[in-house]
Formats: C-alpha cells, sequence, structure tokens
C-alpha cells in the first residue's frame, strides 16, 4: 500500500498550507504534480533540498514528479521574499544553468516506470509567445486588484518593483495552466513564499479551462536561533562539488548543525523512517552526534556517491585524530578542501626566511586570535597547537615545519582547525 503523500509530509513536519481538495485528490489518483527552480546559478545549493525532497517523497508515495526549470522565469525575475530587484542573466548564461540544475536533478529522481519524472523547461513554451498573445490570453483573466493583494508585491511597492517582476506570477501562473492542459499536472508544489504565485495558477485554471488544480506549500526551513538555513561564512553550501567540495558538505552536516536542529533536519533531508529517526534519537540522548552523522553519511551518499562519501570521512578521520603523521598523508588537494575560506589563512613566504615568534603569527599575522595579547594568553593555557604538537611561547615555527612547503594546521582549543597557508 502506498503512503499518504501529505501524511508523509505532516510527520517529517514539513507541510506549511494545504488547497482544501487537495488530500482528496492524491488519494483518488496518481497525480502529476510539479515543482519550478529557477537556474540563477549554475548548481543547486542545500537551499533547494527541502523541494528536491518533497518532489521525492512524491514520487515515494506513487505519484508522478515534474521538476519545471525555469528558463524562462529566470529571465523576469522572481520578487517573492526579495528586497530588491535581482540582476538579469543572459539567455546563454541561463541555458548553461538550465543544463547543470536539469542534471543535479536527475540524479535524486526515478525517471523509469508508470510514475516517471519528468524535467521540463518552460522556455519551450514561451520562447514563441509573442506580447500581445500574452496580454490577451493570460492577463485579461487576472485583475490588478487580485495581483496587488499578493504579498510578494504588497512588500515590494514601497522600495519599487518593476514591471518586469510585477507580471511573474502570471508568467509562473501561465506555466501551472500550460502543465494542466499538455501534462495532466494538477498540483504545484513550493515553499511557503510561493503560495501567492501557486495559486495565481490555480485561479488561471479555473476561468481559462474551469478545471480544478490544487496546492501544497512546504515551511521555509530556519535554524532553532532563527538565522537562516543554509548559510554558512564562506556562502551557500552547493550540491555542485568543484563549488562545494563532499567533504566540506559532509562537514556542514556534521559540524554546523546544532543540537536543536538535528532532530528537525534528519525528518526533512533524509528518507529514514519513523522508527528510524526516533531509534537513533534514543541513542543521541547517551551519545551526542548521533543524528549530525547520520545525517551528514544520509545527504552526503545522496548527493556525492559512495566514493566521495568514503574520502570524506577519511579526510574528517585524519584531520580530528591525533596524529600529525597521519595528517601528511593527505595529499595538497585533500588538504585545501579540508578548509574553507573562514578558515584559512594566507601569510608570505618570507615570513619564513626567520624563525617566527608563534604570538605574532597566531595573533598579528593571520588573527586566529584577535590580538597577541590573546594568542600567549591561548599559548600559556595549553590551548594551541601547531601540526598537532601544543606549543610554549619559547617554540619558534619554522620553514621546516611546513608541510609540502607551504601548509602549518593550527588548531585553537578542542574543535577549531585552521590552514595557514604561504605564498
Amino acid at each position: 500500500m502506498k503512503k499518504n503523500f501529505v501524511e508523509e509530509l505532516r510527520w517529517r513536519g514539513m507541510v506549511h498550507d494545504l488547497m482544501p481538495g487537495t488530500e482528496d485528490q492524491l488519494g483518488k489518483e496518481v497525480t502529476s504534480g510539479y515543482i519550478g527552480f529557477d537556474p540563477t546559478a549554475d548548481s543547486l545549493h542545500i537551499g533547494h533540498l527541502v523541494q528536491i525532497m518533497t518532489l521525492v517523497h512524491f514520487q515515494r508515495c506513487g505519484h508522478k514528479p515534474v521538476a519545471l526549470v525555469g528558463g524562462a522565469t529566470g529571465m523576469v525575475g522572481d520578487p517573492s521574499g526579495k528586497s530588491a530587484e535581482r540582476n538579469l542573466l543572459s539567455e546563454d548564461i541561463l541555458q548553461h544553468n538550465v543544463a547543470c540544475v536539469r542534471k543535479q536533478l536527475e540524479s535524486f529522481l526515478d525517471f523509469t516506470g508508470e510514475n516517471g519524472a519528468e524535467l521540463v523547461n518552460n522556455y519551450d513554451w514561451f520562447k514563441d509567445f509573442k506580447l500581445l498573445e500574452f496580454i490577451r490570453d493570460v492577463g485579461k483573466h487576472i485583475t490588478v486588484n487580485y495581483m496587488m493583494a499578493k504579498d510578494s508585491v504588497k512588500k515590494r511597492l514601497e522600495t519599487g518593483l518593476s514591471f518586469t517582476e510585477f507580471t511573474y506570477q502570471l508568467v509562473q501562473g501561465y506555466d501551472f495552466y500550460w502543465l494542466f492542459e499538455n501534462k495532466n499536472c494538477k498540483l504545484q508544489m513550493g515553499g511557503s513564499d510561493q503560495w501567492g504565485n501557486i495559486v495565481t495558477g490555480t485561479e488561471l485554471i479555473r476561468r481559462k479551462s474551469n478545471g480544478d488544480a490544487f496546492a501544497l506549500t512546504t515551511k521555509l526551513i530556519t535554524k532553532a536561533d532563527g538565522t537562516k538555513f543554509g548559510k554558512t561564512e564562506g556562502g551557500n553550501v552547493w550540491l555542485d562539488p568543484k563549488k562545494t567540495s563532499p567533504y566540506k558538505f559532509y562537514q556542514f552536516w556534521l559540524k554546523k548543525v546544532s543540537d536543536a536542529d538535528a532532530p528537525n533536519f534528519i525528518r526533512i533531508f533524509t528518507l529514514k523512517s519513523k522508527e528510524e529517526i526516533e531509534a537513533l534519537e534514543l541513542e543521541n540522548s547517551t551519545r551526542t552526534g548521533t543524528l549530525q552523522k547520520a545525517l551528514a553519511e544520509d545527504i552526503t551518499l545522496r548527493v556525492h556517491g559512495e566514493e566521495q562519501l568514503k574520502k570524506a570521512q577519511y579526510i574528517t578521520d585524519i584531520l580530528f585524530g591525533s596524529s600529525f603523521e597521519d595528517f601528511k598523508k593527505l595529499t595538497e588537494e585533500e588538504i585545501e578542501d579540508a578548509f574553507d575560506e573562514s578558515m584559512t589563512y594566507t601569510v608570505d613566504k618570507g615570513l619564513f626566511n626567520d624563525n617566527v615568534d608563534p604570538v605574532g603569527l597566531l595573533g598579528e599575522k593571520t588573527q586566529i586570535y584577535t590580538s597577541k595579547g590573546e594568542a600567549r594568553k591561548a599559548i600559556q593555557g595549553n590551548g594551541v597547537s601547531i601540526n598537532k604538537e601544543k606549543i610554549k611561547l619559547d617554540r619558534k615555527v619554522t620553514a621546516e615545519d611546513l608541510l609540502y612547503g607551504k601548509y602549518l594546521l593550527a588548531q585553537k582549543g578542542r574543535k577549531d582547525y585552521f590552514l595557514i597557508k604561504v605564498n
């Protein structure tokens, strides 16, 4: 027996809004439902994972997922949740981004079988749509009053909203109408900030086709402290391994997810059952970090594959182990992968022509510590290591300490590692 899709999302804490009749529709027949992804970059990031997982659950519950890559809507720009109008991308860049996003989506969804997933690009039906046809066939069905009532519009009126962005909800609404007519698509899903755009589509379908279409939105994910999910000091955490290495991706889930967030995130971002998660939570009560480890392993495996997961775990074990001899086994590429910009400090190689005072190196040249005084105090308190060796104030750092002639591993306290790189 297939799972109830809405119930599956509910116990995972993902449902925000649901149009009346949606559950009845899903219980009645295999239903096609879609989510749109605007190709504003050539990779999706972890902020997109909620919607990707929504499609994955939708398919696992027996329905047909449609992933729309917005080659056309990407040219317009969605004002939802934006405080200012974003820069528009050229058609060449957009098409490149579309191809990259399409490839990433293909790694999550099954495109075979009766409810095989389908990828569509709204540029295909918009590229030959003339302006006069659009305002006659679409614009006349939706009033300005209706469009002005949307939060995405009202919030931007004071700061300025271009006609281009104002029409976005009509363009997205037409996507739903086109998919309803051509793909028998009866459900659109998205984040809660998309509710206004989605119901514009259901209204257009009702007025143009006298048809019934439905909407479901998921909660926008924030961390327990109220800050935005998915951002780090170095920016977005990307799904593309060239933008965020599999090691850094793994480390995000392992080290950056708080104990307060882990129970929520493991429900949203993994396919683990309720029973499996509850068992992990019980284990986590006696061994903290169990949830983060299970989350990191599950999601890194699905995004990057088994080989990259094992490599990320290998680097983690070495970096957080006790032996510098093991750390020396890492290649230059693996060392570079292990440290993002916020954890890397670059100094001039000429500094090592003489023996280097560790206080000046850590508290002035790199600012791993905010001042030389703070660095001195930490060293005196036995809280600083260079290349896995606790250092004293009289321990000078020399060129011989440089791994591959250019790296120093600095450790601040028990958990904070930094890479000092010379060039």
